[in-house]
């Protein structure tokens, strides 16, 4: 009894693939299977492209940030590089003008250097000429003791305002020195 049971079921599962071969032999039958299969085969096909596509997609957006990316670092960079040379051209400027601007004040500490020996000069000749007009006066007896007292005074005077004009040329050539140095 298992051998005519394990005969009926081969024979149920036999007879279907037989009739397929059979209808495979007909034309039609066979054609739409064909066919299914070659659709099937080419859906296969697009899904696969389609796949392909969508990881190259990827890949090609993957480097197109890449590439803005680095397109990116290359801008900021060339920004910071146009920042930092105007930064260091101002800097030059400053450093220029401060060179001018020293100079000029050089100058001009020379200048005042020059008037205050030249008034110097013309002070100490007005000094000798006062004592020399007091000796002269006094040596003819024309001035009294109080004229005298009165031009000791200007002389004093004058002796002070020399002074003073030697305080100043010391003040005005260390300021040169400090200029220069």
């Amino acid at each position: 009894m298992k051998i005519r049971l394990i005969a009926l079921v081969v024979l149920l599962k036999v007879i279907p693939t037989v009739a397929q071969e059979e209808k495979a032999l007909d034309g039609k039958p066979a054609d739409t299977t064909a066919l299914k299969q070659v659709e099937i085969e080419s859906v296969n096909k697009e899904k696969v492209a389609t796949i392909l596509t969508a990881e190259q997609l990827a890949a090609i957006q993957k480097t197109t940030l890449a590439n803005q990316k680095e397109a990116e670092k290359i801008k900021a960079k060339a920004i910071s590089d146009a920042k930092a040379l105007e930064k260091q051209q101002r800097k030059l400027e400053k450093e220029q003008r401060q060179f001018a601007k020293t100079q000029d004040r050089i100058a001009d500490a020379e200048k005042d250097l020059i008037k205050q020996k030249e008034k110097l000069i013309k002070e100490q000749s007005r000094l000798e000429k006062m004592n020399a007009k007091l000796d002269k006066d006094k040596r003819k007896g024309k001035l009294t003791d109080i004229e005298i007292q009165k031009e000791g005074i200007k002389i004093s005077k004058q002796s002070i305002e020399i002074q003073e004009l030697k305080e100043d040329i010391d003040k005005t050539q260390k300021k040169l020195t400090k200029l220069r140095g």
